[in-house]
């Protein structure tokens, strides 16, 4: 197979990423690569820990894909036995286990989301049960004594946990070794991993350097800000753009990205080139139209990125409502008076619009609540039976039905 010059590949390789280690050997396996014709096997470990990934979780996934479009293999290792250890990194207290049963669900959703980014049908597909669950306790053992306690300490997150006398399981301590374990089995050329995965990808050159093969070149790419402007992205903290939301939804979370996060978020999220970035960060309404343009094509197809933008234009700019609205039916646990009424504040709690009836309140104080399109000023204001639309500001909106 014929690969592009090295040093084309290196342009397109380093873009978006941290560490190298090291650059010079990531030119060297290029180079034979290109005058062998063999690809280099380039290695991504997922543990489907959970059933959906968000945009944070395909900055690594882009970068695999890279090499992929390079003409070099791409290695997605599904963590079917790592998944049920569970992956110590940036934690302060030990995971909870899995089943295999929540193992393999989580795999095969997660797996249809990968494939939004990555064609996994050219990639080759492993799961690490393959090896791990056939060894035997004294294997453990065995690959415990590769490494020591003190270098396993060395990592940051397990210090503080140590220093803060908080619990660390064995089984988390050998967490590194089964990652790197990995690459031994399938002879990694490369590994990826965000920058709180350099720990573990390097003890993957150390076992690969003490099993005889060359040492993988490991590359990290950033973590990703959610739409907080300060947290890593995670649905928990519900400052996440998924890969499975909806074109409208995507479009419309993108918009929402702070204006310092725009330029990190076009080049680990688009191919757009650097120089189109650097004249759109100039101007941040256009670079959230751009960027979610662009990532919203990219999950969902050109037609609807641009029926995406025009239902943003209408709801945003003309005032108008989505074409799809959340409904809330109330439960029967919320508070009605003797006439079967409930009371805006109470509702608009108990829908999740806001986090309280005080702050609730506040909003209607504030004239920042509609009712089918009428301002609200009356904090007593109560709703009885029947199908009503509630806006809080310009972010917010969802349809009651209030039976009686």
């Amino acid at each position: 197979m014929k690969f592009p010059p090295v040093e084309e590949q290196l342009a397109v390789l380093k873009r978006g990423t941290v560490d190298i280690k090291s650059e010079d050997e990531l030119k060297q396996r290029l180079q034979q690569s290109r005058d062998t014709g063999v690809p280099l096997r380039v290695k991504l470990g997922i543990d489907p820990s959970s059933p959906d990934i968000h945009l944070g979780h395909t900055v690594v996934l882009r970068k695999l894909r890279d090499f992929q479009r390079l003409g070099h293999q791409a290695i997605v290792l599904w963590g079917t036995a790592t998944a049920m250890v569970g992956d110590p990194t940036g934690r302060n207290k030990t995971r909870p286990a899995l089943t295999r049963e929540q193992v393999e669900h989580n795999k095969q959703t997660y797996r249809s989301q990968v494939a939004k980014v990555l064609d996994v049908q050219a990639a080759e597909e492993r799961e690490n049960g393959e090896w791990f669950h056939k060894q035997t306790f004294m294997d453990c053992v065995a690959l415990a004594g590769r490494y020591t306690v003190a270098r396993i300490l060395e990592r940051d997150d397990f210090q503080k946990r140590y220093r803060a006398e908080q619990p660390i399981s064995v089984h988390e301590f050998l967490y590194p070794l089964l990652q790197g374990w990995d690459s031994v089995e399938l002879r990694a050329d490369v590994e990826l991993g965000g920058t709180d995965q350099l720990f573990n990808l390097m003890v993957g050159r150390e076992l690969q350097k003490q099993s005889g093969q060359p040492s993988q070149v490991c590359i990290t790419t950033p973590l990703l800000e959610g739409l907080d402007g300060s947290q890593k992205m995670s649905k928990s903290l519900d400052n996440y753009v998924g890969v499975a939301e909806s074109a409208s939804v995507q479009f419309g979370k993108l918009m929402k990205v702070p204006n310092p996060l725009l330029p990190k978020y076009l080049e680990l999220l688009t191919d757009l080139p650097q120089e189109r970035i650097q004249a759109l960060v100039g101007n941040p309404l256009d670079a959230k139209f751009a960027l979610a343009a662009a990532v919203v094509a990219g999950y969902h197809g050109d037609a609807a990125a641009a029926a995406a933008r025009a239902e943003y234009d209408r709801v945003h700019q003309q005032g108008g409502l989505p074409d799809v609205l959340p409904e809330w039916r109330p439960a029967a646990d919320v508070r009605r008076d003797a006439e079967g009424r409930i009371a805006l504040p109470t509702a608009m709690a108990a829908s999740g619009l806001v986090s309280s009836s005080s702050e609730a309140r506040r909003l209607i104080e504030g004239k920042g609540v509609r009712v089918d399109g009428v301002v609200v000023v009356d904090v007593k204001a109560s709703y009885g039976p029947g199908t009503y639309v509630v806006q809080v500001g310009k972010a917010k909106t969802s349809r009651w039905i209030v039976g009686s």
